[in-house]
């Protein structure tokens, strides 16, 4: 059941029609699922001292309504090491169109990149798709896909329909993915899907940083519709 804390972050997000990345991380980490020790700067001052907490090196994230797809734009520095380079980040992020501020966020690895992602199909409802993420996502195209709820061996079955499952099990000597966690996320994320139903038209988890010990959301990306999230309300 969604949280009146929740509803208040996709209400917010009505205006913009697609939740920040900082707010998508704070929905996916309020169910349950990993995500990457992070802290949403409006200031350099935040920033900087976000990135003393969480320890260099970063990750540097532009925040901003008008840059859905950040690393088409520049919005994404990985590798920060100090504070000189992240203050040059933060020039370069807040020149950008309705800048709303910096996401500073551990830097997180993974022996396999996947996407985990649901479509709100207006015949069946929410369908999950599982498949290798990050940018092997287009050149690859290697999904599989179930109408949610998920139950768990429908998370075996989509992994086993993956050209990629000999990665996620483990490849000339690279340790298998842990299927517990993956599993887990993929559950969690289903019944989130059928949650949010009346309020998206999409969730993409890209990528899921998957290694032997585990499964992490590294970028998060909520896309409204439907009754209540604002393209069809009343």
């Amino acid at each position: 059941m969604l949280t009146t804390e929740m509803e208040k972050i996709l209400v917010a997000a009505r205006k913009t029609g697609w939740v920040l990345e900082p707010e998508a991380k704070r929905l996916v980490a309020m169910i349950g699922i990993d995500v990457p020790r992070h802290r949403w700067a409006r200031a350099e001052e935040e920033a900087v001292a976000a990135a003393r907490v969480i320890g260099w090196p970063v990750v540097a994230k532009l925040v901003s309504p008008a840059a859905m797809h950040k690393s088409d734009v520049g919005g994404v520095v990985v590798g920060i090491p100090d504070e000189a380079a992240l203050a040059a980040a933060w020039a370069r992020f807040s020149a950008f169109e309705r800048f709303e501020g910096m996401l500073v966020e551990e830097m997180v690895a993974g022996d396999v990149e996947l996407i985990v992602g649901a479509k709100n199909d207006a015949q069946f409802g929410p369908v999950v798709l599982l498949g290798m993420g990050g940018v092997a996502v287009e050149i690859y195209r290697d999904t599989s896909i179930r109408m949610a709820p998920l139950r768990e061996k429908d998370v075996s079955s989509m992994v086993e329909g993956l050209v990629a499952r000999r990665l996620i099990e483990g490849y000339r000597g690279s340790p298998p993915v842990d299927m517990k966690a993956l599993t887990r996320t993929m559950l969690l994320f289903s019944e989130f899907a059928m949650e949010l139903a009346p309020w998206i038209d999409s969730i993409d988890l890209n990528p899921v940083m998957c290694a032997a010990d585990r499964c992490v959301v590294a970028d998060a990306r909520i896309v409204l519709g439907g009754l209540q999230g604002g393209k069809e309300r009343p």
